[in-house]
C-alpha cells in the first residue's frame, strides 16, 4: 500500500519534511516512489508547499496520506 508520509531532512533542532510517496513498508527516511513537496514547521508562519496536481493524482491512484499530511492537505485546499 503507498503513503503519502512526511520525511525528515535538516539539521537536530531544526527540522524540514519532504512530503513524498512511498510504501508503507519502507522506512521513514527509505526508498520513496516520488517526491511532491516539503513542510518547514518552525518557519514562522510554517512554510508548507505541495504540488496539488501530483498530490490529486496520488490520492486518485489509492495513495493514502498519513494524519499529520492529511491535516497539511486540508489547509491546502487538496483534501
Amino acid at each position: 500500500m503507498l503513503k503519502i508520509r512526511l520525511t525528515r531532512t535538516g539539521a537536530k533542532h531544526n527540522p524540514h519534511y519532504r512530503v513524498v510517496v512511498a510504501d508503507s513498508r519502507a522506512p521513514r527516511d527509505g526508498a520513496i516512489v516520488a517526491n511532491i513537496g516539503h513542510y518547514h514547521p518552525t518557519a514562522n508562519p510554517a512554510q508548507v508547499v505541495i504540488d496539488q496536481e501530483q498530490a490529486r493524482q496520488w490520492l486518485a491512484k489509492g495513495a493514502q496520506p498519513t494524519d499529520t499530511v492529511a491535516n497539511l492537505l486540508k489547509q491546502q485546499g487538496i483534501l
